[in-house]
């Protein structure tokens, strides 16, 4: 059999996290059989599309890197790439009213009539009886005249499965077995809507047909659904694909995963400074595992091993403190001129203009095993692309040290810039040789003297090691801010403690 797999997300929203690992597990599995990944874009619930998801969705994967076989064309998604298409559920509405049509004429569905006002009325009084809520096939059974009569007041009907009253549907579910339910545990549920579109199970098993799906996979919250799919395979006459239910991804208090546990939705990591490997690399665990000690895997490595018999039943947590660490070990890896390129963009949204490359390349590598995060490199070296005065407050020029003594602050941040000022050579090995014995000359903790330096020269208490950007700055740069410090420590009391 010809292995093909689909991920069909709904246009609602960006892309969450969840909904992704579903989209990996399913390319892992195609890229490991040869096969082929589908994505269909399943918008048949109009009063849920969002304008522009689709184009949030397709840049997601694309950012992933789960590239598409078949599908809409990334460049143009109102386009096609593939021969099983239109991938777009609202352009397919006539293959799904036709097998509605198919269905009815094979007493197998019925027009139901109901208006939202009745329905709501039943599922009250179920309630107050404390029933599960299902519809009371009160439609099933019209009688022409009885059907007629609805026609003449001009209710627009809805398109329901007639499903059996007795007896029971299974299937088999490749990670949890046999699945066995209750067909009076089921209802008649609907296939049409009023409006003429089709709801997720009608147009997803016709889909899935028409496509040649061979695997279907997605999360274990559809289980309680695939009964009325299998229903509907029966009654059309078709073979139900392998169906496999994946762990659900629960948040580190054991509820699913949601908004209140942060961000969720890809491109939100993105924008938080995750790479794309990193992402890739922990949600392929989640869920699913090479061996019992292995973490860090690369994309080849998860294509030659992935299997379904891998796979966990048992839900999987979401630990952000786990993926922030696994970030920072990819960011370790990268080539330096690679880490540039990727921090950039961050660095180019604070200044309001592209860093440069040269500078760029040489404050990279002592950034590098420092952050966790792309984004983290804004905070950590902004400094050096600054042009003019830093922006600090003198609280945070003096710190604890020097609160209350400006003088001392002055004058020991004065030696500092006549010694460095004097320095034959502008590098890191010279001035620490030149700067350090001031501290036992000044009277002053080393960690306090850098400590100070290191404010004067960056605005900031944490930073790069500090003869290493000083290095970096370069003399030029150096001097004129431990002169701007001096200046600002000189100011009388009032003045604006901060530069522009």
């Amino acid at each position: 059999m010809s292995i093909r797999v689909r991920f069909p997300p709904a246009p609602s929203g960006p892309l969450h996290i969840g909904n992704v690992r579903t989209a990996l597990f399913n390319w892992l599995f195609a890229r490991h059989h040869g096969g082929t990944f589908i994505v269909r874009i399943e918008d048949t619930d109009r009063d849920r599309v969002m304008p522009g998801a689709l184009e949030l969705i397709l840049e997601a994967l694309q950012w992933l890197g789960l590239d598409w076989d078949e599908g809409p064309d990334p460049a143009d998604p109102s386009r096609d790439i593939g021969d099983y298409g239109p991938y777009v559920q609202s352009r397919r509405i006539e293959r799904y009213q036709a097998a509605a049509k198919r269905l009815l004429e094979a007493g197998q569905a019925y027009l139901c009539y109901c208006s939202p006002e009745r329905l709501d009325e039943v599922r009250k009084e179920q309630q107050r009886q404390k029933l599960p809520p299902k519809y009371d096939r009160h439609c099933r059974q019209l009688t022409e005249a009885e059907r007629a009569e609805c026609e003449a007041t001009g209710a627009t009907p809805v398109v329901r499965f007639k499903t059996p009253l007795a007896g029971q549907t299974s299937f088999h579910d490749l990670l949890r077995g046999d699945l066995v339910f209750e067909n009076d545990t089921l209802d008649d549920f609907v296939l049409v809507r009023r409006d003429g579109f089709p709801v997720y199970h009608l147009a997803s098993v016709v889909d899935d047909y028409e496509m040649r799906i061979s695997h279907i996979m997605r999360g274990d919250d559809w289980v309680s659904s695939t009964p009325r799919h299998v229903l509907l395979y029966q009654a059309l006459g078709w073979e139900l694909p392998a169906v496999a239910h994946l762990p659900m991804i629960l948040g580190p208090d054991g509820a699913r995963l949601g908004k209140r546990h942060g961000a969720t939705s890809v491109l939100e990591f993105r924008d938080e400074g995750y790479l794309p490997e990193a992402i890739f690399n922990f949600l392929g665990l989640l869920g699913w595992s090479l061996d019992d000690r292995t973490e860090i895997i690369d994309r080849q490595t998860f294509i030659e091993n992935f299997s379904l018999e891998r796979v966990l039943k048992s839900p999987a947590t979401f630990n952000v403190e786990k993926l922030q660490w696994m970030n920072g070990i990819y960011i370790r890896q990268l080539p330096v001129e690679e880490l540039a390129r990727r921090i950039a963009p961050f660095l180019e949204r604070e200044l309001g203009r592209a860093p440069d490359g040269k500078l760029l390349l040489r404050v990279t590598p002592l950034i590098q095993e420092r952050i966790k995060l792309a984004a983290e490199a804004v905070a950590m070296a902004d400094f050096f692309f600054v042009q003019g005065e830093l922006d600090y407050s003198m609280e945070t020029l003096l710190g604890k040290k020097f609160a209350g003594a400006p003088a001392l602050a002055a004058g020991a941040l004065e030696r500092v810039l006549a010694v460095a000022g004097r320095a034959e050579r502008w590098d890191a090995a010279t001035l620490e040789q030149a700067i350090r014995p001031l501290a036992e000359e000044l009277a002053i903790k080393t960690g306090d003297l850098f400590g100070l330096v290191r404010v004067a020269i960056t605005g900031r208490t944490a930073a790069p090691p500090l003869f290493e950007t000083m290095d970096v700055l370069g003399r030029e740069r150096t001097l004129e801010r431990l002169s701007a410090a001096v200046q600002k420590l000189a100011r009388p009391a009032g003045e604006a403690a901060t530069g522009g």
